[in-house]
């Protein structure tokens, strides 16, 4: 079961992908990576989103893959349950990808996932995840390039952290089963364990 205190960069699954003669990193909910040398970050979004933040003059990118602890209309209170979670979330990645020189003003970030994965019900966590994202993009004056997000299907997710480039596949409604069910445990670890309370957000 992941933690959703993201993990340490180190402890995320690296290997070789002959398709693109380059190394990929496979990030799971909950967990994030950077790197300032080229590498390929891949993940499976149904209901999480993933924030891939870029700085192209360095050529410093990483991603991200998170969920709210719950739907929460109140995203423009930085003090909410929900929102302390998302900016916990997107702060890790961004203060990482600032500690290796990359500078917050010349930041991009494209945006994928909330898909409705569980299905019409009054609460959306892939629409409030998407939403709680955009609203912090524009709270925090970061630039959004491209998004991918909404719908009813997965999305398999490979960014270029080298080019700002991104592969997106989505995926047959009859795989949604599987995604949806780990999403599904991932988001009582969510509820059960909230954010870290010892990290500083600016």
């Amino acid at each position: 079961m992941p933690n959703i205190t993201p993990g340490r960069v180190e402890d995320v699954k690296i290997i070789r992908d002959h398709r693109f003669e380059q190394d990929v990193a496979m990030i799971l909910p909950g967990e994030y990576y950077v790197s300032h040398q080229p590498i390929i970050i891949y993940t499976v979004l149904g209901s999480c989103v993933s924030a891939c933040i870029r700085d192209p003059q360095l050529e410093i990118g990483g991603m991200n893959h998170f969920m709210l602890p719950e739907s929460c209309e109140a995203f423009s209170d930085p003090l909410s349950r929900s929102a302390r979670y998302g900016s916990f979330a997107m702060e890790v990645l961004i203060n990482e990808i600032l500690a290796r020189g990359g500078r917050r003003e010349r930041l991009e970030v494209k945006l994928f996932g909330g898909g409705n994965m569980f299905g019409q019900t009054s609460s959306d966590i892939g629409l409030a995840n998407v939403d709680f994202a955009k609203q912090y993009l524009l709270r925090e004056g970061l630039r959004l390039v491209a998004e991918d997000v909404g719908d009813v299907q997965p999305r398999k997710i490979f960014f270029f952290t080298a080019t700002g480039r991104v592969l997106l596949k989505k995926l047959a409604r009859l795989k949604n089963d599987t995604i949806a069910a780990r999403e599904r445990a991932y988001k009582q670890v969510v509820i059960q364990e909230p954010a870290r309370a010892d990290v500083t957000l600016f």
